[in-house]
């Protein structure tokens, strides 16, 4: 069954490679828009009216990697990030930049198709949830907006890190194994090493604790997963 019509905004240098992953995205039903460096994609996307961006690392001028933390400055709208190298320190950059997920080059374009729908699937199943306010300490979800906060403050979080935030304020104070958290936030799509929740888990301590080295909200339970605590008044 085709997709709804959602926007794609591909961000790619390699043109024959971007074309083809336009042809195979019109083809499923998805609008398609095309950069092909990080200056033009990051116009583009300021224009507005994207829902996913595929954006790949090596750029001419801005490379994906600075992109993708100018477009999260201010937004979590889905992004995959395309990789040319197969190295773990590129996809943890990535991920800890904001991106939702990473795909390797060479890449069968199904794969494409399946991260895509996978990731857009996330986004529209936490908008469908019914509307709540959830709050844990000065820690505040807004279901109906889609929006976090804590202390009065707006949380930007992209969708992976609202998803772990949601999990973990609907389960306080109990251990959270892995596997659990994996499910709950990827579903069936996960791919990957469980490490990378780890680098999200490690980004969302980053926007929530005072030092966090040190975590005090999103604790470790050794040999477990993780558990949400409420600081010790002071």
């Amino acid at each position: 069954m085709k997709s709804a019509t959602k926007t794609i905004l591909i961000v790619e240098d390699e043109r024959p490679l971007a074309e083809a992953l336009r042809y195979a995205l019109e083809k499923e039903g998805y609008g398609v828009e095309l950069a092909h460096d990080g200056e033009a994609g990051l116009r583009r996307f300021q224009e507005g009216g994207v829902d996913l961006v595929l954006l790949d690392l090596m750029l001419p001028g801005l490379d994906g990697l600075e992109v993708c933390r100018r477009i999260r400055a201010g937004s979590s709208i889905p992004m995959i990030m395309l990789t040319a190298r197969d190295s773990d320190l590129d996809k943890v950059l990535g991920l800890e930049m904001g991106a939702d997920d990473y795909i390797t080059k060479p890449f069968n374009v199904r794969e494409v198709l399946a991260r895509i729908k996978a990731v857009l699937r996330r986004a529209e199943t936490r908008e469908e949830e019914p509307p709540a306010l959830v709050r844990w300490g000065d820690i505040s979800l807004d279901r109906e907006r889609h929006e976090a906060s804590m202390g009065g403050r707006p949380l930007h979080l992209t969708p992976i890190e609202y998803g772990l935030l949601e999990v973990f304020l609907r389960h306080p104070r109990k251990a959270l194994p892995r596997e659990y958290l994996i499910t709950q936030v990827w579903g069936g799509s996960f791919y990957g090493p469980t490490k990378t929740l780890d680098v999200h888990i490690r980004h969302l301590r980053e926007k929530l604790e005072p030092d966090p080295a040190n975590p005090v909200y999103i604790t470790t339970v050794r040999g477990v997963g993780y558990r949400l605590d409420r600081p010790a008044e002071g």
